[in-house]
C-alpha cells in the first residue's frame, strides 16, 4: 500500500524524549548480524548526523527565536535518534572493521541510487564516485589483514567484492574538478533530491568518521592510508553536495530533510532482518513523522508554501542494501578510465589533474600504493574477494 508521509502525524513531539534506560541500546552482535543491518545502522546514523548539523546551521541563520526554539527542540530529538542508532554499533569492534562496513555502504548504497536515478547526469555522478570508494574498500581491507591478520569477508561477507576500483592514486583532482551542476529544485524528480540529501550525508559521515579516527591508529602505514582517503572523502562530499540546487530555501531545505528521513526509517523497517533493530526504525520514523509535520507547518508559516505542492506524493520504492556486483562490474568495464574536468567527465588527464597529482605524489608514491607493496612483501599476495571471476580490467589482474 502507498505511503505518504505528510498523511500522517506521528508521535506528538511532548512524548519523543526518552529516559537514559531506553537510550541504552543493546549493540548488534558483529559475528552473527546480516551485513546489510550494519550498513543500514551506518547510513542512518550519517543521516541523523547531517539532520543536526543542518539544524544547527539553519538556527545560526535565523533571527525568529520562536523558530530558533522549535528547531532546538526537535534537534535534541534527533541527538537522541543519533545516538541510539550509533550506538548499535558494537564496541568491540575496531576502527577498521568499522572503516570496512562504511565503505562497503559507500558501494552498495551509491550503486542503488545510481541504479534507481533517474537523472542521467546526477547518476554520472554516483556512478563516476562508487568506482573510487570501491578501490577504497579493497585499500582498507588489504590494510585489515596487514595489521590485524583478519580478512574483510568476515565484515562484508559474500555481498561485496573486494579487488581494485579506479586507483586510488587517480582520485587526487584539483578542487575546482570536483564541483558538479546542481539539479534544478524546480524540475528535480523528487527522488532526485532524495538521492542527493541521502548520498550527500553518507559520505559526509564518513568523511567526518576518518578525520577523527584515522589518527588513533599508531602503525604509520594505517596512519598515512586514513590521510589520503580522508582527503579523498572530503573531494567526495564537495561532488555530491554541489549536486544540490543552493536556490532552496532553508524551509525546503528542512522539508526535503525530514521527508528524506521519514523515506529512510520506513525503507528500512521494510526490509530490515533483525526484529530488534526493526522496532528501532519502525520508532524513528513514528517520531519523524511529527518532525516533517512541524517542518511544514514552518515552511507554510514562513515560506508561504504549500509542502504537497514540492513533495512526492508517496514514498518512492525503498531504498534496499543488497549485492551490486554485476553492476559495478559494468562500470569497471566502461568508466574505469574516467576523471573529471570542470563539471562534466573525459578519459584523458589534463593540465590541472596533472598539476594536482604532481603536487601530491612528491618525492614518494602515495600511501594507497605504498600498503599494497608493504602487504604483498609481508603476505607474499593482495588480499581480493573476487566472487564473479576474474577482474573485468585485464589491467588490474593479479598477476603471480
Amino acid at each position: 500500500m502507498a505511503f505518504n508521509p505528510l498523511d500522517h502525524s506521528g508521535i506528538p513531539l511532548d512524548r519523543q524524549v526518552r529516559n537514559w534506560r531506553e537510550l541504552n541500546v543493546e549493540p548488534i552482535d558483529p559475528d552473527h548480524c546480516d551485513p546489510y543491518t550494519r550498513c543500514r545502522i551506518i547510513t542512518m546514523n550519517g543521516i541523523e548526523v547531517e539532520a543536526i548539523l543542518f539544524s544547527h546551521q539553519m538556527a545560526r541563520h535565523c533571527p525568529d527565536l520562536d523558530v530558533k526554539q522549535q528547531l532546538a527542540r526537535t534537534r535534541y530529538i534527533e541527538h537522541q535518534q543519533q545516538k541510539v542508532v550509533n550506538w548499535l554499533l558494537p564496541g568491540v569492534s575496531s576502527v577498521l572493521e568499522t572503516t570496512l562496513a562504511y565503505e562497503q555502504v559507500a558501494v552498495d548504497l551509491t550503486a542503488w541510487v545510481a541504479r534507481s536515478e533517474p537523472d542521467p547526469y546526477l547518476k554520472q555522478a554516483y556512478q563516476f564516485g562508487v568506482l573510487e570508494d570501491f578501490d577504497h574498500l579493497y585499500r582498507y581491507a588489504n590494510l585489515y589483514e596487514m595489521i590485524e591478520h583478519r580478512k574483510a569477508e568476515s565484515i562484508v561477507d559474500q555481498l561485496t567484492e573486494v579487488m581494485p576500483g579506479r586507483p586510488t592514486r587517480r582520485h587526487h583532482r584539483h578542487p575546482y574538478d570536483n564541483v558538479r551542476e546542481p539539479y534544478d529544485r524546480n524540475q528535480a524528480d523528487p527522488l532526485s533530491k532524495l538521492h542527493a540529501l541521502t548520498v550527500m550525508s553518507a559520505e559526509q559521515q564518513t568523511m567526518n568518521f576518518y578525520m577523527n579516527t584515522g589518527a588513533l591508529y599508531m602503525e604509520p602505514i594505517a596512519r598515512q592510508l586514513y590521510q589520503e582517503i580522508g582527503l579523498i572523502e572530503e573531494e567526495h562530499v564537495t561532488h555530491y553536495e554541489s549536486l544540490v540546487d543552493p536556490g532552496e530555501t532553508w524551509w525546503e531545505q528542512l522539508v526535503n530533510h525530514e521527508y528524506n528521513e521519514c523515506y529512510l526509517y520506513h525503507s528500512f523497517m521494510e526490509q530490515e532482518t533483525d526484529p530488534r533493530i526493526k522496532a528501532v526504525w519502525e520508532l524513528h520514523l513514528n517520531m519523524e513523522l511529527a518532525h516533517l509535520q512541524q517542518a511544514c507547518d514552518l515552511m507554510r508559516r514562513h515560506d508561504g508554501r504549500e509542502p504537497r505542492d514540492l513533495l512526492a506524493p508517496e514514498v518512492p520504492n525503498v531504498l534496499t542494501f543488497e549485492p551490486n556486483k554485476h553492476y559495478v562490474r559494468e562500470l569497471i568495464d566502461d568508466q574505469l578510465d574516467l576523471t573529471t574536468l570542470g563539471t562534466g567527465y573525459v578519459r584523458e588527464a589534463h593540465e590541472r589533474f596533472e598539476q594536482m597529482q604532481e603536487a601530491l605524489m612528491g618525492d614518494g608514491g602515495p600511501p594507497s600504493d605504498r600498503v599494497m607493496e608493504q602487504q604483498r612483501q609481508e603476505v607474499g599476495r593482495e588480499y581480493r574477494l573476487e566472487t564473479e571471476g576474474e577482474h573485468p580490467a585485464a589491467s588490474l589482474r593479479e598477476h603471480g
